[in-house]
């Protein structure tokens, strides 16, 4: 597991390396995300970013119990990680 001062980033750089372990993984987040490997790389500090990247996961149910298992953590830990650096307040989606 990564290390991050804030627990939500370091669940979402842990989910990222877990996406860029797998070219299965990465390809289509590269092509959902228009991102290549140097915007990745310098994403990893923002966590917009990071949030953008738990979305990804989180927006597929299977890809999101798939990382889960592979990461040894509950599913709610991604989507609640999501809603930690998630840009927007919960209440603007109400």
């Amino acid at each position: 597991m990564h290390q991050a001062d804030d627990p939500a980033e370091g669940i979402a750089l842990d989910v990222l390396l877990w996406i860029l372990g797998d070219e299965d993984r990465l390809f289509p987040f590269l092509a959902a995300t228009g991102l290549d490997l140097e915007a990745v790389r310098a994403g990893a500090k923002d966590p917009a970013f990071l949030a953008g990247v738990l979305d990804h996961v989180a927006g597929n149910e299977p890809v999101l119990l798939a990382c889960a298992q592979a990461l040894e953590i509950k599913p709610e830990r991604i989507v609640a990680a999501w809603q930690r650096l998630s840009p927007w307040p919960d209440d603007e989606w109400a």
